[in-house]
């Protein structure tokens, strides 16, 4: 049995030891045979090499030694536990996470039907709650100043299509709010009982609107993530400070739950990456010549 039919693929660890002076993970790629006696060259991938294992019958049980000889975890030590452990530190603490919230969710009593959400962001904003409460003017002009960022998110995203010509956030920003028009019409949560309206909040005149998420900060996303493709950082950050503030006024108003608001931040970066992958179909159905809301023929020089 050869060398390379013996090495299993494993993504996470690193071994140390090297064959023909290569470190390849454990695979030795250089002068190596396979069971074929034909010679794996430089090009061949692990990928390749796992293939021809398993093109020789290794995959199957044959000569290897059953599902034994190939199942990852057969090969671990305590040394690639420890090197996952230094090297792969965030999975890792997702799989804390996982296990916590397990034990929380499967041990937690649930909220009755009657009863008002819980909400931890409410919890975190009553003072602020109480304050705007108790002060209907200085609630409105913050209203005024939220109105107004969501002005500067809305004439920045139309801005770089209309002015620059990159449609990417435009399309971005169109993605997303049809998407939260769906949801939001599909699941319709009630409004807190705590809500704190105000008539020069957007949508300005006291209108009904979704609270299944929030499209100031998906907004708001997708307007920052574009500032940091063109390297426009200040602004971006800028953009960032807004966002978390415009985010804490909101769960004091009431006028969102926390998860509207996670979610929003999730959107927004998801809708940016979808328009981002629809610009690059749509480059390469044009044999590569750019992607253009506009017909080529329109552009005068």
């Amino acid at each position: 049995m050869t060398a390379a039919a013996t090495e299993t693929d494993v993504s996470l660890r690193r071994r140390s030891n090297s064959l023909n002076g290569n470190h390849t993970n454990g695979v030795a790629i250089d002068g190596t045979l396979d069971n074929n006696n034909r010679r794996i060259g430089d090009t061949n991938t692990q990928m390749e090499i796992t293939a021809k294992k398993t093109d020789n019958g290794y995959a199957n049980g044959v000569g290897g030694g059953g599902w034994r000889s190939k199942a990852s975890f057969m090969t671990w030590t305590a040394r690639d536990v420890v090197y996952v452990a230094r090297y792969h530190w965030i999975p890792c603490m997702f799989a804390a996470g996982l296990l916590f919230f397990m034990g929380v969710e499967y041990t937690l009593q649930m909220i009755p039907a009657r009863s008002e959400p819980f909400d931890l962001g409410f919890v975190a904003t009553r003072s602020l709650n109480r304050v705007l409460a108790s002060s209907p003017d200085l609630n409105t002009v913050l209203a005024a100043l939220n109105t107004v960022f969501v002005g500067m998110q809305t004439t920045y995203i139309v801005w770089t299509w209309l002015v620059e010509g990159r449609a990417r956030a435009t399309i971005s920003a169109l993605f997303m709010f049809t998407c939260r028009g769906i949801l939001g019409y599909s699941t319709q949560l009630p409004l807190p009982q705590d809500f704190l309206g105000s008539g020069v909040d957007f949508p300005v005149g006291n209108v009904s609107f979704f609270l299944f998420f929030s499209g100031h900060v998906a907004g708001s996303m997708i307007a920052s993530l574009d500032m940091r493709r063109m390297q426009r950082l200040r602004l971006a950050m800028v953009f960032d400070i807004l966002n978390v503030l415009q985010s804490i006024r909101l769960l004091g108003t009431r006028g969102h739950y926390t998860i509207d608001l996670a979610v929003g931040v999730g959107a927004g970066i998801l809708f940016d990456s979808l328009a981002g992958k629809y610009e690059e179909m749509m480059s390469k159905r044009h044999l590569g010549t750019g992607f253009s809301l506009i017909s080529k023929d329109s552009l005068v020089n």
